[in-house]
């Protein structure tokens, strides 16, 4: 299985990590690999994340990861990572 992430995400996380890096860059560099860990993770169990409470499609899950919500959707041979947001305020 493979990990595909959209434009949208990567969009979206370097927002975030530049949000971060205002205060500390260490820390965006380790929120960074700490999140592409988790997300690798995703590969052996994909359906441990809860369904979004976002969409109704019951393959698309949301992984919690500190206070982001990463949205990500589980095909037969991919998981493609849709989005990332804070989680109390979806996009």
């Amino acid at each position: 299985m493979q990990i595909f992430k959209t434009r949208l995400y990567k969009t979206q996380l370097l927002t975030i990590l530049k949000h971060i890096s205002v205060d500390k860059i260490s820390a965006s560099e380790n929120f960074h690999n700490d999140l592409n860990m988790q997300i690798e993770n995703l590969i052996h169990s994909p359906l441990k994340c809860r369904q979004s409470f976002y969409s109704d499609d019951e393959n698309v899950r949301d992984m919690i990861f500190k206070k982001y919500t990463i949205q990500f959707k589980i095909y037969e041979h991919k998981i493609s990572i849709l989005k990332v947001f804070n989680k109390n305020k979806p996009s």
